[in-house]
């Protein structure tokens, strides 16, 4: 016979209490009331669920009406889930206004697929997070103020299919000296997301819209996740997509970011990184390194595109290092640049040995097909871009000077398409700036392919160079560059060139299985006394109609010639 006194949940009114969270078995909803307290279409809270409860933030107070503020409700569902030792808030359907809020410890912040966090257009509603320093080095000093927050705190995370939106067009003014609508601008403006020594962190599935400055800004934290993001924040020229500070075990797969700025910022000491099966668009760069000590880093499976900022960009100032740094598996669709690393006696970094030289070694790029174009406006972008000589004339770009070398760079199975258009003059350039800073400053390249200067230790295996209109600079050009292997390169040149292939002062260099696939005057010309060992081993250079040319002193004996 049935219990007709049975007082446990039935299975219809479990569904129906548990279907408004959706979060799976083992979550038990909880009220703003005090702990225990049962109220309506609510399951009864107990010590069983410690950790594992959920807080709906409308049962906080939150209105979700688009227009109603919903900071507090928000702040204190997580404030709650905090005190009774974590679980998750839940953000439901309907679009909740807020100002700044602070996720703590423990605390996993689920916003359903029909749920949206709005930044508000009021810049009154965001503060500054005074647990977050501005004076420890790299860009710290741009800012800290987010939308959420978490500083100083673990095992956190923003999950979920639904979105935040920063309402960044609310933040800029195109009129200087002007305050944007939002009432504050430059670095006041929130970031979406900002974590500041924070461990074990997961940011997972959510969509991020139009942020007031970058969208997810990680410093100096350790532990990270950040998989499956869906980025979308062309209104501000500042718009970074991942800008990380200092922090190691970090790792980004399966994210969409189209941006305004840096895609993926890696400042400071980035150790330990791990960026995969990602596609990046944007004005300005990709992955941009800039001092400290970024090490153990490797960015693979990747697909770049319309990406006017060259998309591997790495300054190294003195006092820093980058070291065992690996690109693989990339595919660059209309990109400027597209390589470049730059290292000299410029202004050193803060947070770095003091008066020690910048080191750049064992950096590698494999499997790796692009297709290089002038710049034009970006899509999608709210900004009219103007482009500097340098960017629309760019190449691979290995910068180093005085007494500062990179060291072991390495190009695999490279393939890369540049838009052609350079004159002979621009190629005529032998004194490029001695400048590390933005890659556009050195000015036209004299090469329309490779540039490398102060390199000790560069390998090209399998390296294809070619044009889509004629380009009258040489395909490439080593200037004071020793231990080098050309094994396999594969290069168009023109008649109107100097050479195919221009040596500075280089010595103990292999150059072998060389291609040259067009009509070319000159295959190699060696210039200065410097210029030592240079041996050319076979290949194919039918199509050159001189092999060598000397000239600024460099010998005879320099060069050895075998199997032409």
């Amino acid at each position: 016979m049935a219990n007709t006194h049975d007082n446990s949940v039935s299975r219809r009114n479990w569904l129906g209490t548990m279907g408004k969270i959706s979060l799976g078995t083992g979550l038990t909803a909880v009220g703003a009331g005090s702990f225990g307290a049962e109220r309506p279409g609510q399951v009864k809270a107990t010590n069983n669920d410690i950790g594992a409860r959920v807080y709906n933030i409308r049962d906080f107070g939150a209105r979700g009406d688009g227009k109603t503020l919903d900071t507090a409700a928000l702040q204190s569902a997580i404030d709650l889930c905090n005190k009774e030792q974590g679980g998750t808030v839940l953000v439901p359907a309907g679009v909740f206004v807020i100002g700044t809020v602070e996720l703590k410890s423990n605390v996993t912040l689920h916003i359903a697929a029909q749920g949206k966090l709005l930044g508000s257009a009021d810049g009154k509603q965001y503060h500054a997070s005074e647990a977050i320093p501005l004076d420890v080095g790299w860009t710290m000093n741009d800012g800290n103020v987010g939308l959420i927050f978490a500083a100083n705190a673990e095992n956190i995370t923003i999950e979920g299919n639904g979105s935040i939106d920063g309402q960044g067009a609310q933040f800029r003014s195109d009129t200087k000296g002007v305050l944007p609508p939002a009432g504050i601008s430059g670095n006041h403006r929130p970031y979406h997301l900002l974590f500041y020594q924070c461990k074990n962190l997961t940011v997972r599935d959510i969509s991020l819209y139009n942020s007031a400055y970058h969208s997810i800004r990680v410093c100096m934290c350790t532990l990270g996740k950040f998989e499956g993001l869906y980025i979308r924040s062309k209104v501000i020229h500042n718009n970074d997509g991942f800008h990380f500070i200092g922090s190691s075990y970090m790792h980004v797969s399966n994210c969409d970011v189209h941006c305004q700025d840096d895609a993926c910022a890696l400042f400071g000491s980035c150790k330990f990184v791990t960026v995969s099966d990602c596609s990046f668009s944007t004005r300005w760069s990709v992955f941009r390194f800039g001092g400290g000590e970024a090490e153990n880093i490797t960015v693979s499976n990747c697909i770049i595109y319309e990406t006017y900022g060259c998309p591997i960009k790495m300054r190294c100032s003195p006092g820093s290092r980058f070291e065992n740094i690996s690109f693989s598996n990339l595919v660059m669709k209309d990109v400027t640049g597209p390589i470049s690393i730059g290292s000299g006696n410029g202004k050193s970094s803060v947070n770095t040995v003091a008066n020690s030289q910048a080191i750049v070694r064992n950096i590698s790029f494999n499997h790796i097909h692009a297709t290089v174009v002038k710049p034009v406006q970006l899509r999608g972008s709210e900004f009219t871009s103007k482009y500097n000589p340098g960017e629309i004339f760019s190449c691979v770009t290995l910068n180093a000077m005085d007494d500062i070398f990179l060291e072991n760079i390495s190009f695999n199975d490279v393939h890369i398409t540049f838009p052609g258009g350079g004159t002979a003059e621009q190629g005529a350039v032998r004194d490029v700036p001695k400048v590390a800073a933005e890659y556009y400053q050195i000015g036209v390249t004299p090469a329309y392919g490779i540039y490398a200067r102060n390199v000790r230790g560069l390998t090209l295996h399998n390296v294809r160079l070619t044009m889509d209109s004629p380009d009258l600079r040489p395909a490439v050009v080593l200037d004071n560059v020793e231990d080098a292997a050309l094994n396999g390169l594969s290069a168009q040149g023109q008649k109107g060139s100097e050479s195919l292939l221009r040596f500075i002062n280089t010595r103990d260099v292999l150059v072998s299985a060389l291609r040259v696939l067009t009509p070319v005057t000159n295959l190699l010309q060696a210039e200065g006394k410097a210029c030592a060992n240079i041996i050319i081993d076979g290949g194919d250079t039918t199509k050159a109609d001189k092999v060598l040319v000397l000239t600024s002193g460099a010998s005879a004996q320099a060069v050895k010639l075998r199997g032409l």
